[in-house]
């Protein structure tokens, strides 16, 4: 299951991770956010032990959301070693996610 990730977990969650962390950027409002979240669960579920799959509100956690200019949602980021490696804007099937999220393993 993907974690909830906040304003104030996202340093010890993402930033000081050991591990590739994916973080889906999205709103209960959204259409298509709607559409992603069973794929970041299911993505959650395959990658469990080799990275971190997490969801942020963001009309809950405005401040990270900001920090990243997250403009459009549903934004996939990939962070590795705190660093932002790889972005998806917008719905992409399940197989482009896993592709690159293995490719920071």
């Amino acid at each position: 299951m993907a974690l909830e990730i906040t304003d104030g977990t996202f340093q010890d969650v993402v930033l000081n991770s050991d591990k590739p962390v994916l973080v889906d950027f999205w709103a209960v409002w959204c259409g298509p956010c709607r559409m992603l979240g069973p794929i970041v669960e299911e993505i959650a579920a395959d990658f469990e032990g080799k990275a971190i799959v997490g969801k942020v509100d963001v009309d809950n956690n405005q401040q990270v959301s900001v920090d990243y200019g997250i403009r459009n949602i549903p934004t996939v980021l990939i962070f590795k070693n705190g660093e932002v490696v790889d972005k998806i804007v917008g719905v992409a099937p399940k197989e482009t996610i896993a592709e690159k999220l293995s490719a920071h393993l």
